[in-house]
């Protein structure tokens, strides 16, 4: 009966209940003085903004580059404050729902999952699935616990199956959910392996002696929602009684000087660090599963975006890592790789002095768990689409981060100890 799917149709549309962003805009805005500095945090208190880069309004500081969302009704004050305060500013993206349409290429969605595209948690479940048992004998999957909603966390290994333990790397993807080309990354990486070993003699190298653990995506219940509702939700999507404001934020979650710095107590914050370390059920079991294989784990590798950077600990502190030459060189090596394929320059260094103070990241968590290969990948770009990177640079973006993550993983399989 036609009329009756048209009325659930109509009923699953209200339900859906999508964000829309007509009119919004995203500035660089770029302070120079101290009074600039104040006047956007102290815009940031007044008025909606979201903080694209930096996290939040407490790491803005002079001469850094400040991405913000801005919405409609606010565009007026915001205009008179820069113009007024003579603060150097540019137009990033002129409507930011024209962005969010743009990011598909204007092909027809295909139906299945697709290497090329932004798949949502759907098709990227079924893909799981599917390519876990497409070959046994290089991969396998297990799932490390529930997401806050219920949806399992599954990890791929990908390695040679053999008798004895093998030294692995682990990778994630996703954990801030906006991010969307970062699952895209995890989900080529396992294509990658599956279909070069045998021909590309590092692929096969690396997978014969080692295993690599892929969480193609962390933050499910955050990704599932900015393909449902909010395009631009970054966080997880738990509750507290006591607060009306939902999730916090994963990367904020890990016991590496938890919130002590670069991250909010305020549960209504972007960068809200949870109630306690790990009381995001998801950090808590990756956090859970790295720990039980903390004695074959050599490297730790998350991806995010946006900002072309390839960091390393630490965050939480100014402090240089125990191992910090080594890491840097391993970074820029790193770089350079990535930078022959198609000319996109990445910047490497130390968290906290290369971005911005964070205390509570994966990276630094893993680190001083004793992980000593430990690294942050910012994916394209700089700004021009920010998260909304369009899906014409997965194929690009995955085809030269790949070979960065060969190249630490070439390094650490030669260095292991």
């Amino acid at each position: 009966n036609m009329r009756v799917l048209l009325l659930f149709g109509l009923v699953a549309i209200a339900l859906a209940d999508v964000t829309r962003f007509e009119g919004e805009k995203v500035f660089r805005l770029k302070p120079v003085l101290d009074e600039h500095v104040t006047l956007i945090k102290e815009l940031a208190k007044s008025i909606e903004v979201d903080f694209w880069s930096p996290d939040s309004a407490e790491l803005v500081t002079i001469d850094i580059d400040v991405d913000i969302r801005v919405p409609a009704i606010y565009l007026d004050i915001v205009y008179t404050i820069l113009q007024q305060n003579d603060i150097e500013h540019e137009v990033l993206i002129e409507d930011l729902q024209a962005a969010v349409d743009g990011q598909a290429d204007n092909k027809p969605t295909p139906r299945t999952h697709s290497y090329t595209k932004y798949n949502n948690w759907d098709k990227v479940q079924s893909w799981i699935a599917s390519i876990s048992s497409s070959n046994p004998s290089l991969i396998s999957k297990q799932v490390i616990g529930n997401t806050y909603e219920g949806r399992p966390m599954t990890v791929l290994k990908l390695g040679k199956k053999s008798g004895s333990t093998k030294p692995a790397i682990f990778m994630d993807c996703g954990i801030h959910a906006r991010e969307w080309i970062s699952p895209a990354f995890c989900q080529w990486f396992v294509k990658e392996a599956l279909s070069t070993y045998g021909s590309d003699s590092q692929m096969t190298s690396l997978l014969d002696q080692m295993d690599v653990f892929v969480l193609p995506v962390f933050n499910i219940d955050g990704y599932d929602y900015t393909h449902k509702s909010n395009r631009m939700w970054r966080k997880t999507r738990s509750r507290r009684s006591g607060s009306s404001c939902i999730g916090a934020d994963p990367n904020r979650n890990f016991n590496a000087g938890w919130c002590t710095i670069g991250a909010s107590s305020n549960p209504c914050s972007d960068t809200f660090c949870g109630y306690t370390p790990e009381s995001e059920i998801e950090a808590k079991n990756v956090a859970d599963f790295i720990r039980r294989n903390k004695s074959i784990i050599k490297s730790y590798i998350t991806i995010h975006s946006y900002s072309q950077l390839l960091l390393f600990p630490y965050s939480y502190t100014y402090e240089l890592a125990a191992h910090h030459s080594e890491l840097l060189k391993v970074a820029e090596g790193a770089s350079a790789a990535l930078r022959s394929l198609y000319g996109t320059r990445y910047t490497s260094g130390p968290g906290a002095t290369t971005i911005y103070p964070a205390a509570g990241g994966s990276d630094d968590w893993a680190y001083d768990l004793g992980v000593k290969y430990s690294y942050t990948f910012e994916l394209r770009d700089t700004g021009r689409y920010g998260f909304l990177l369009p899906e014409s640079q997965i194929k690009p973006t995955c085809e030269e981060t790949m070979l960065a993550v060969k190249y630490i993983a070439a390094y650490v399989q030669k260095n292991l100890y």
